[in-house]
């Protein structure tokens, strides 16, 4: 159902049961699927492709050209999944010639005023909060949480179920299933409570637990501790999961947090 005033380029391939309201713009090589409501003043630019039952809440930019120098035009696209929710003026760039695509995920929340850069890929069920920043080629797996006004570096690579406070300056890769607070940006603990609420056992959780506090209580340096963890603990999914992150983080893992009233790492 598309509103008189709003402009749709005649080449853009829109599913029948989308709505458009009033005052929206849709470039010519756009895909929209089943169910998505595409709200007021949205702009959709050229190289989007937006799954089936998503919102889009007013003022949102979605396959605007990178904020990159080495752009040059290049035919790439900015792709939403399924059921993601893009609420007021988000800004979701499409790719350059890096990678090709920005991707966010399906069953994603998206938060006003928050920016994903190009190049970046939000994986599925994360929740990026109110005007978070995600500079170029950031990854965030599944299942993460992004705290409200938190800065992402460029190339930050952040693990699934990960819970990042609010206002976080992320310049290091963050593993899977931990909290990650503080200034600098400093391991908190495991994410317990919302692996609890994903049906994790308390026997997976205690594992990973154990493998962090090798990690991060040892004393070991990062390869020695991925060593004994491999000698000690069973092997697992989470326990792989956890040591392919740490052996393939470009930028380094972020630290344990250390009390300024002790010695040790907590």
């Amino acid at each position: 159902m598309k509103q008189p005033l709003a402009y749709v380029h005649p080449a853009a391939k829109i599913a029948p049961s989308v709505v458009i309201d009033p005052f929206v713009t849709i470039d010519a090589n756009v895909e929209i699927g089943e169910g998505t409501r595409i709200c007021s003043n949205v702009t959709i630019m050229d190289g989007a492709r937006i799954g089936k039952n998503c919102t889009i809440f007013p003022g949102a930019v979605i396959s605007g050209i990178p904020q990159d120098l080495k752009f040059q035009g290049e035919d790439t696209v900015a792709i939403i999944g399924d059921n993601t929710t893009i609420r007021e003026c988000v800004t979701v760039n499409r790719g350059t010639a890096a990678r090709g695509k920005t991707t966010v995920g399906s069953n994603c929340l998206i938060m006003a005023y928050s920016h994903i850069a190009h190049d970046c890929c939000i994986g599925d069920n994360v929740i990026v909060a109110n005007a978070s920043q995600l500079a170029g080629e950031v990854v965030v797996d599944n299942y993460a949480v992004i705290g409200g006004g938190s800065l992402i570096h460029q190339f930050c690579h952040i693990g699934s179920h990960v819970m990042l406070q609010g206002g976080a300056l992320v310049n290091k890769d963050i593993p899977p299933y931990v909290k990650a607070a503080r200034e600098p940006i400093a391991y908190t603990g495991v994410n317990s409570i919302g692996l609890r609420r994903r049906g994790f056992s308390s026997e997976t959780i205690c594992q990973i637990q154990e493998i962090y506090r090798i990690l991060y209580l040892s004393s070991l340096n990062n390869t020695d501790a991925i060593e004994r963890i491999e000698a000690e603990l069973p092997a697992t999914k989470e326990r792989d999961d956890i040591i392919m992150f740490v052996r393939n983080s470009k930028r380094g893992i972020i630290r344990g947090y250390v009390s300024k009233n002790s010695n040790e790492v907590s």
